[in-house]
């Protein structure tokens, strides 16, 4: 007995050696899959399914039809690279949705073919969609694997079981319902984040897997509690070892700690360990170090997988008496809300715009984000991360079913370790808030959070209902107020116990350059005089917040114009007046305003408005603001002294001035001192173009971007503020112009193409770099004016890694066998349409054993090309094995009289119907037969090409 365990032992090991052997070892690979998709603008009904066999095989794995099906003919169908937004492509019209910038969305189809090397198979392999706006269905490889129903989300698909390798080509379909409105702003329309595939070890770390919080534990210590997810699609339970590591921002090794965990086949473990730091560098606006921890997995001594995580050391408190705390320090909350969209391009923002925004709001001085209302790209949670924006993190969906739970979860999962996020936000002024209904939905979905991340406090961004019996305030961590500056007081008093902010305020009025108003003609002065009925100015309601020391801030409404709610107004207006910078980012009265109250470390002096104003304005009295951080500001017009003021902090300084042409100067004192300067002029005519770009390269990687400043200029150089003229774009060299704009709210020219209008004296091109490098020059001209031209250079880097988008022929797959038989059978005979059970599947590259037998059919149907159809095509059996007759739709159109291993080809005339295609093998009794390679139907354009 003993012999037969030890022996039986052997066997179990030595079968567990053998498999284990046949898993793949590899470390991570992440590959961009954003360039080469196939997209079709519209919608592709499915087809009606009729008969037994066809509705049997519709409701098969791998047998989609349509569009989603892997042989779908798409070669009329346009290519294009992600992100992608096919609304801003359109034109606007005013039978479309305001609240979408009136730009028609509905629907479209995308496709995307790949090929995975025969070393691949046993890696564990995922595809990511980092964002779809707004609905989508997924197919891979024919079967239906994932639907979306939030346009901000990530998707992670596990596409292991359905991958193929070699010669066969991976499809990825993708069906976008962009009619489904999730906001009542500008969502766009597509696949509009990046794409990925991600190849790991069967033992891996999950995505978003690793969670390294800092937390203070005294004076000096902290401890970085490390949770990794790890999972097994092995078919074997893994032993592995976990080890993790801290990094400081220098790239110095602090310290590291492992630990032993098995991971069950098909299983999920998390390994929990712990790091120990003393005095490290905090993270802060004004000094964002950021600390690496690295991730290891091994199994048996060898890598696994690999993971890096950024983190920050810093603390946050909210008080309910002097508002918020970061690292010990008191200090307001200086936010604004934003959408996702820019100028141009729309919701497809390059990577490289989101620190140029980032980096005009920092020049403002703020120094916190609200992400209105919705996860936004993971790209953009690493800007603030690095550049130091403190952020507000909003879901979308106010839910608790468990596919809004599933989506809560994953937005926690994905931002807790950046030291960003200061505050999550559970949902954004929901009729609910002031309802025993909605006390339980925010219950519930705090107890999610707080399951994930019990680091951070939890709002809700409130517009009402605060005084209600039941309200959410009473299940938040800090209460937020929308608009509320009259329940400010009301509110502290009755609930003295609950930290405040404010979690959207403002909603003032502003056209940049605009400085009067006439709402006849959708016009809003730049003075800060106009705002929504349930918001209020700049002035006033940064005034409320600063003045309470237990308001930890605010978040105005908002910090860039965007496209949609073009509140208060219709048609012809397309997109808000609400921000402090216009769609391209060129500053609003506003924006100087905040840089006055909120910038510390030096001067801030502008004024408004231009001094371009006509003739007949001449003796005509202007209204003159300066916005400044001195103690007194002195007006002068054309050397002479107008009046000195003392600054107003809040109000700022205004004075109504007789205009005059000439220079209007302003002088900023502090103590006594000229401590700044500026000046407005009157210009002479446009004689140039002007561009400036926002820097001075581009990295060659066919992703870095960046906006180009275009405006006309005098004979001295001077900015002329009130052009308009239509300014015509030429690039040459490793880029593209991929968006246009102005500015201006009420403004319908295209987006895209190679012509803008300035607005007030400003437009904008972006440009996005090609793969390559050498000199981009790009040309901006005008009737009547000398053009102007730039010329920067696009720097050789290392492409993002990615893998080859394939357009190859129609690839037959699904085939299915005949019993066998010794007398010759009949090639054309008919099948019964119900008869599912005697003619078998089988498998690509499997040959067929004629046991006691000499004939078998194999059978595969497919509908042809549009090219087939005009011109006819051929079918390519590679490795066709036996003698073989080729039948196509009854007819006999090629015979293979050897019996040896080869490829072999038959051509075929125009086709209009659905192919019937038939193998008649005959082979030895006994020996195989069959296909032992691809087979391929191709057009008479693919034939021509060597395989």
């Amino acid at each position: 007995m003993t012999t037969l365990k030890s022996f039986l032992l052997l066997l179990c090991i030595s079968f567990s050696l053998q498999a284990y052997a046949q898993e793949k070892v590899t470390t991570r690979e992440v590959l961009s899959l954003d360039k080469g998709w196939s997209f079709h603008l519209g919608d592709i009904p499915y087809p009606v399914i009729k008969g037994h066999n066809a509705t049997y095989r519709n409701a098969k794995a791998g047998y989609v039809s349509g569009a989603a099906s892997p042989n779908y003919d798409d070669s009329s169908w346009r290519i294009v690279d992600l992100p992608h937004d096919w609304a801003i492509e359109g034109k606007v019209d005013p039978e479309a949705n305001l609240s979408q910038g009136y730009y028609n969305r509905g629907f479209g189809w995308y496709r995307r073919k790949f090929k995975l090397s025969p070393e691949d198979k046993g890696k564990h392999l995922e595809i990511q969609f980092d964002g779809i706006a707004t609905h989508a269905t997924i197919w891979v490889n024919g079967t239906v694997l994932h639907r979306n129903w939030c346009g901000y989300t990530s998707m992670y698909i596990d596409i292991t079981p359905y991958a193929t390798y070699g010669d066969d080509v991976n499809t990825i379909a993708v069906r976008v319902d962009a009619d489904a409105q999730e906001g009542w702003w500008y969502e766009g329309a597509g696949i509009y984040r990046h794409t990925w595939l991600v190849k790991r070890s069967p033992l891996h770390i999950i995505t978003d897997g690793v969670f390294a919080n800092p937390i203070k534990k005294t004076e000096s210590q902290w401890e970085i509690p490390v949770e990794v997810s790890l999972y097994n699609s092995g078919k074997l339970p893994a032993n592995s070892e976990v080890e993790v590591s801290l990094f400081a921002p220098d790239g110095q090794s602090i310290t590291t700690q492992t630990q032993k965990l098995s991971v069950g086949a098909l299983g999920e473990e998390i390994a929990k360990l712990s790091m120990t730091v003393e005095n490290p560098q905090l993270w802060s606006p004004d000094s964002p170090a950021l600390y690496k921890v690295k991730t290891v997995v091994k199994q048996n001594g060898t890598t696994m997988d690999k993971a890096e995580t950024n983190c920050g050391f810093r603390t946050i408190r909210f008080d309910n008496k002097t508002g918020f705390w970061l690292n010990g320090e008191n200090i307001k909350i200086k936010g604004v809300c934003n959408h996702q969209d820019h100028a141009g391009v729309g919701v497809a923002v390059p990577d490289a715009l989101w620190e140029f925004r980032l980096r005009k709001l920092k020049e403002m001085g703020v120094n916190a984000y609200r992400v209105a209302h919705n996860p936004v790209a993971k790209e953009f949670m690493a800007a603030c991360d690095s550049m130091g924006i403190m952020l507000l993190d909003e879901n979308r969906l106010f839910n608790t079913s468990p596919e809004y739970v599933r989506q809560l979860e994953w937005q926690i999962r994905r931002d807790r370790n950046c030291p960003s996020v200061i505050l999550w936000s559970v949902f954004n002024e929901e009729p609910m808030q002031g309802t025993e209904n909605g006390v339980e939905m925010v219950r519930r979905m705090y107890d999610v959070v707080k399951k994930m991340d019990p680091t951070r406090p939890i709002t809700a961004a409130m517009n009402g209902g605060f005084f209600s019996e039941y309200n959410v305030s009473q299940a938040v961590d800090v209460g937020g107020f929308n608009y509320q500056i009259e329940s400010y007081d009301r509110f502290h008093e009755e609930n003295p116990d609950l930290p405040l902010t404010s979690t959207e305020d403002g909603s003032a009025f502003m056209i940049r350059g605009e400085y009067v108003t006439d709402r006849s003609k959708n016009l809003m002065d730049s003075y800060d005089t106009q705002c929504a009925d349930w918001g209020a100015t700049h002035r006033r309601a940064w005034k409320a917040v600063a003045e309470r020391p237990w308001m930890a801030g605010c978040f105005y409404w908002t910090g860039f114009d965007y496209h949609g709610e073009p509140t208060p107004h219709r048609w012809p207006t397309v997109s808000s007046f609400f921000g402090i910078m216009d769609l391209c980012g060129f500053p609003k009265m506003a924006y100087h305003l905040h840089q006055a109250q909120w910038v510390k470390d030096k001067p801030v002096l502008e004024l408004v408005p231009h001094w371009n104003w006509p003739a007949d304005s001449i003796g005509k009295p202007i209204k003159v603001m300066a916005l400044s951080n001195a103690d007194k500001v002195k007006l002068l017009l054309n050397g002479k002294e107008i009046s000195e003021q003392t600054v107003d902090p809040y109000e700022m300084n205004t004075w109504s001035v007789p205009y005059k042409p000439g220079k209007l100067e302003a002088i900023g004192y502090k103590n006594g001192k000229i401590v700044s300067r500026t000046k407005v002029e009157t210009t002479k005519e446009p004689v140039q173009v002007r561009l400036t770009p926002y820097r001075n390269s581009l990295a060659g990687d066919g992703r870095d971007a960046m906006p180009v400043t275009v405006e006309v200029v005098d004979s001295k150089g001077r900015h002329v503020p009130t052009a308009d003229n239509m300014i015509e774009f030429t690039v040459t060299g490793p880029a593209e112009i991929i968006g246009l704009g102005n500015g201006n709210p009420n403004c319908h020219e295209p987006e895209k193409g190679n012509k803008r209008s300035l607005f007030y004296g400003l437009a904008q091109v972006i440009i996005q770099s090609k793969e390559g490098s050498g000199p981009i020059t790009l040309t901006a001209s005008t009737p009547g004016l000398k053009p102007a031209t730039i010329t920067i250079n696009a720097d050789q880097v290392a492409p993002v890694p990615s893998i080859p988008a394939e357009n190859p022929p129609m690839l037959l797959n699904k085939w299915v066998a005949s019993p066998l038989s010794t007398e010759k059978p009949d090639a054309t005979r008919q099948i019964a349409d119900n008869d599912m059970n005697s003619w078998q599947p089988i498998s690509g590259g499997d040959l067929i054993k004629l046991e006691n037998a000499n004939f078998v059919i194999l059978r595969a149907t497919f509908n042809p090309y549009q090219a087939h159809r005009q011109e006819g095509g051929s079918i390519l059996f590679k490795q066709l094995t036996g003698k073989a007759e080729i039948w196509l739709n009854g007819q006999l159109i090629g015979s293979k009289t050897t019996d040896k291993e080869e490829d072999f080809t038959v051509e075929f005339p125009a086709i209009k119907d659905r192919c019937d295609l038939r193998v008649l093998l005959n082979g030895t009794a006994n020996e195989s037969v069959g296909l032992k390679g691809n087979v391929t139907v191709r057009t008479k354009r693919s034939a021509s090409v060597s395989d």
